[in-house]
């Protein structure tokens, strides 16, 4: 049985879309928000090969790339190209202008998620 979401509201819409990504903390906790194919994607912003901050990456085709060492992570599924490990991902809701998180990381199977 799954845990209800929680919805957090981190930002608006334009705050995101203007930039295509942007930083926000919630509880303490720093998650990237990125604005791609017409859809906003919440990650955790710290690498988590190196701690490098996502929010400073690039986006490209449908991949954040970490500007640490370029690790690729798609952004539906927070999984790395071409390691075994994936980056925690939350799931988003936009209510009108808002953008709203859920702060609890998402699961996946069949890879390794830090948290």
């Amino acid at each position: 049985m799954s845990t209800p979401q929680t919805w957090v509201a981190v930002a608006t819409v334009k705050e995101v879309t203007r930039r295509r990504k942007l930083r926000v903390e919630v509880d303490g906790v720093a998650i990237a928000l990125f604005h791609a194919n017409d859809r906003i994607y919440a990650f955790a912003d710290l690498c988590v090969h190196q701690d490098r901050s996502l929010a400073k990456g690039t986006l490209l085709h449908g991949r954040v790339i970490c500007p640490g060492h370029q690790w690729r992570f798609d952004l539906d599924t927070g999984y790395e190209d071409d390691q075994d490990l994936c980056q925690p991902t939350y799931a988003v809701h936009v209510d009108g202008d808002t953008v709203h998180i859920d702060p609890t990381p998402r699961e996946v199977s069949g890879r390794e998620c830090a948290s």
